[in-house]
């Protein structure tokens, strides 16, 4: 786990993650933005229509049903290869920024949502950047990290959701 850091200098508040990767940026942008690699660690099935991450391009982000019936758009925001990757999901925005670091990369995701879903994305955000890292984090890691995040970021930013409504369970 590592400590998401909460922003709330701008519109909506918003989660910092920060990560270590052995690999350089262009390996780690692969993982990004090729459909077969996010299957591996994101959260959702990512459909980029046209196939290419290009601004304004639609995208489609389909849950796998035995997780919750529900998709998602979203739409490319900003590309810089293979610096910058930013978009929106759903109600969020979603911010990759890569950088070379210590023979590796180092990889910043910036979540901005509503405020109520802070500690339940932080926590999620963990286990997914834990599987894109190489690690495989246990099937109940999200509830002790919801709970420390959500103790952490209440007293500032208010009641803290859970999973949303139709969680059947799995990595959410």
């Amino acid at each position: 786990m590592t400590n998401a850091t909460l922003l709330t200098d701008r519109a909506l508040p918003a989660v910092r993650l920060e990560r270590h990767m052995a690999d350089p940026p262009a390996i780690v942008w692969r993982a990004l933005t090729e459909r077969e690699q996010l299957r591996s660690w994101f959260p959702s099935d990512v459909l980029v229509d046209g196939g290419q991450w290009v601004i304004g391009a639609a995208i489609t982000f389909p849950f796998p049903p035995e997780v919750v019936d529900m998709t998602l758009t979203g739409e490319v925001l900003e590309v810089d290869e293979p610096n910058l990757l930013a978009f929106t999901w759903g109600a969020e925005t979603l911010r990759f920024e890569l950088s070379p670091h210590d023979d590796g990369t180092r990889l910043v995701l910036i979540d901005e949502l509503p405020a109520t879903a802070v500690a339940r994305n932080a926590a999620g955000w963990d286990a997914c950047l834990d599987r894109l890292a190489g690690l495989e984090p246990t099937s109940d890691a999200w509830q002790p990290r919801f709970r420390a995040y959500a103790a952490q970021f209440e007293p500032v930013i208010g009641l803290q959701e859970g999973p949303p409504a139709g969680y059947k369970g799995g990595q959410p």
